[in-house]
């Protein structure tokens, strides 16, 4: 089902820039509203606070109920995940570039959901990195700001 989503969003994607904190490929394609801007700016935000090594800022942007879904695990809240993978996930963030190559977002009321597909390269504990990624953030409205209440991250090696 997933997948079926997933393909249906590309699929009305239009050729575009994307922003995000490392470089991106004159190829990718973006499908985000006017409105889910603000919602993709949080996830863009996140990922450069995990490149960073700013964990009060990743924090930041997590609710405290957020529930991160990666390789088959969960970790059910903002304080699990900081507990956990956090770390981690910073200093992977930092020895590898990720790439957008496809990006959709919607709003409804006070829900924005992001998909992102991309790849990410680099050298993480001496081992070369090139994987194709997958991501999909569900975000809420939290006054002004979106806070990410559900992170779903796979990866796989490309062909």
């Amino acid at each position: 089902m997933k997948r079926l989503i997933l393909a249906a969003a590309v699929a009305l994607c239009a050729p575009a820039a994307v922003a995000h904190d490392g470089p991106v490929s004159t190829g990718a394609v973006q499908a985000v509203s006017e409105a889910a801007a603000p919602a993709v700016a949080a996830v863009d935000a996140f990922h450069a606070a995990l490149g960073s090594g700013d964990a009060a800022a990743v924090l930041a942007l997590l609710a405290e109920d957020v529930v991160v879904l990666e390789e088959g695990g969960a970790e059910r809240s903002r304080d699990e995940y900081a507990g956990h993978h956090l770390p981690a996930d910073m200093t992977f963030a930092a020895a590898t570039t990720a790439e957008i190559t496809r990006r959709a977002a919607w709003v409804q009321g006070d829900v924005a959901w992001v998909l992102t597909e991309g790849r990410t390269t680099g050298e993480f504990n001496d081992r070369p990195v090139d994987r194709l990624t997958a991501e999909t953030m569900v975000l809420h409205r939290d006054g002004d700001a979106w806070r990410i209440r559900h992170i779903h991250w796979s990866s796989r090696a490309p062909r």
